[in-house]
């Protein structure tokens, strides 16, 4: 697979991820067991997502970009169980893959 480049969000704070989550049950608390870790195409598409969505959160995170052989790494270490690849920050249109050996 090439090395394409995605853009990813982080935190400042803390130096978490910005991931979509699903529902779960009352009381269950979020972790990445459950969580998707945001992708985007674009530098500007991460940054239009965060000001359209969350524009309280825009100094806060920071952008940063990362290649495919790179991204199992993340997601084996932060345990995450999949990606969201953000095809279209206005609407949002995601597309969710559930992790394999490598994306």
């Amino acid at each position: 697979m090439s090395d394409r480049i995605w853009y990813v969000m982080r935190s400042r704070r803390d130096g978490q991820y910005l991931a979509a989550y699903p529902k779960v049950a009352e009381g269950m608390a979020r972790s990445p067991e459950n969580g998707y870790v945001l992708l985007f195409n674009q530098h500007a598409d991460a940054l239009s997502y965060v000001n359209r969505f969350a524009p309280e959160l825009g100094s806060t995170v920071a952008v940063e970009s990362m290649l495919n052989h790179q991204l199992s790494a993340l997601l084996e270490r932060w345990s995450f169980k999949g990606v969201g690849i953000v095809e279209d920050p206005w609407m949002p249109q995601v597309q969710f893959a559930v992790r394999q050996a490598e994306f």
